[in-house]
């Protein structure tokens, strides 16, 4: 029986001598999982400052952190609430993998008069990626999170319901090839079910109450939805959607198609942004004229078009300023259409004038919809189009432009 004790009491003092050994490597490495999302996101310009790191199992927990924006003035955003990384592994490659980071449900005032509430649910990202210390890329940064996405959102003011989004969900799928390497992204983005109530800022603003109340913006609803493809090899990228949708006010939707647009040109341009601010010396601005020109040769443009679709917004907008020029809606819209010419001709080519009116024309007759878009005989790179913009009438014909009012929408 005493032999028996040592022996559990020799155990005991093992595993407890292991434990405390462990500590402070766990800590480490707690502390080197947060230090490489600051690297990574580093490279998007975010500068996070994590609070202290610690590992129970699998799960990493963050006593909050900071956030400074570069470009951006005023004070970092500081997050006071835990984060919590739950599945924290260690990947194939060196770096780490995480299955989810999740952040407590926030409920906090933001200003004093009027009194401003906003709370947010359910606030989750899943698939988080880091890579080895000697492979942060811009790359890394693409594939870091696989989605991101949070329950409702809402903002009031003085107790009143301002503000409220149903859901925002952003998500990413990545495709790799034989290597293990990056190939494609497919990326949603949506912000639903967004609602807002203008009749407060009506009642204090004495300049807006009048317009929201003529245009009929007390209240608005809508959604936001935007679908994209991203070859990494080719760069060739594909905004298939990029819709602003709200009911009773219009639609505006942007497409585009472009290549070249490879994590490389995406470095040149970081590269180019840190630069201006020093770009003082001659041979500084030469250097960034020079980064400017590869830039231009790398991207080529094979099309692109902004759309608005009318549901009832140009109208009222027609009638509050035909009323504030104390005239009919049909004597006002006559009025543009003869002053049309004048404002497109002051660019002094024609051929924009003869493409524009009488699209401007059309809708202002009938508001339905209207579509400006861009589409080259083949694909051309952005150094051959601005070459052509010596030639305003030549460019004209060299990018395809074409202004179409109260057409259906291309497929």
């Amino acid at each position: 029986m005493t032999r028996t004790t040592k022996i559990h009491g020799l155990m005991l003092a093992s595993a407890m001598t292991t434990l405390a050994l462990m500590q402070p490597a766990m800590a480490v490495e707690a502390q080197t999982f947060v230090d490489r999302i600051a690297a990574v996101y580093k490279l998007g310009g975010y500068d996070i400052a994590f609070g202290p790191a610690t590992l129970d199992g699998d799960t990493v927990t963050v006593d909050g952190a900071t956030v400074t924006v570069a470009g951006m003035e005023g004070e970092p955003w500081k997050i006071d609430t835990e984060l919590t990384f739950t599945g924290v592994a260690d990947a194939d490659d060196g770096g780490f993998t995480a299955e989810a980071m999740t952040v407590p449900d926030i409920d906090t005032e933001f200003s004093q008069d009027p009194v401003g509430r906003l709370t947010l649910t359910d606030i989750s990202a899943t698939d988080i990626y880091l890579p080895p210390e000697d492979k942060i890329n811009t790359t890394a940064l693409l594939e870091a999170v696989g989605s991101l996405t949070t329950g409702p959102l809402k903002i009031t003011r003085n107790g009143a319901d301002f503000l409220a989004i149903d859901a925002i969900e952003a998500v990413n799928e990545f495709t790799y090839d034989a290597e293990d390497a990056l190939e494609n992204i497919a990326s949603t983005f949506s912000v639903s079910g967004i609602w807002a109530d203008l009749t407060a800022m009506a009642a204090e603003d004495p300049q807006a109450g009048p317009v929201i109340e003529a245009l009929g913006l007390q209240q608005i609803k809508g959604d936001i939805n935007q679908s994209m493809t991203w070859g990494m090899k080719d760069g060739h990228l594909v905004v298939d959607q990029f819709l602003f949708d709200f009911a009773d006010v219009g639609a505006i939707d942007f497409k585009a198609d472009i290549s070249g647009f490879t994590p490389a040109v995406l470095d040149k341009i970081s590269a180019l942004e840190s630069a201006s601010a020093d770009a003082t010396s001659e041979e500084a601005q030469a250097q960034q004229m020079m980064v400017g020109m590869e830039l231009l040769q790398a991207l080529t443009l094979t099309g692109s078009s902004i759309r608005y679709d009318d549901a009832g917004l140009a109208p009222k907008l027609l009638d509050m300023f035909a009323a504030q020029s104390g005239t009919d809606r049909a004597q006002f819209v006559e009025g543009l259409k003869a002053m049309a010419p004048q404002l497109i001709g002051q660019a002094g080519v024609k051929e924009l004038t003869d493409l524009v009116v009488p699209a401007v024309n059309a809708f202002l007759d009938d508001p339905q919809s209207i579509e400006i878009a861009v589409k080259p005989a083949s694909p051309t790179t952005l150094l051959v189009l601005s070459a052509a913009a010596a030639n305003p009438a030549g460019l004209i014909s060299a990018v395809g432009l074409a202004v179409n009012a109260n057409q259906p929408a291309a497929e």
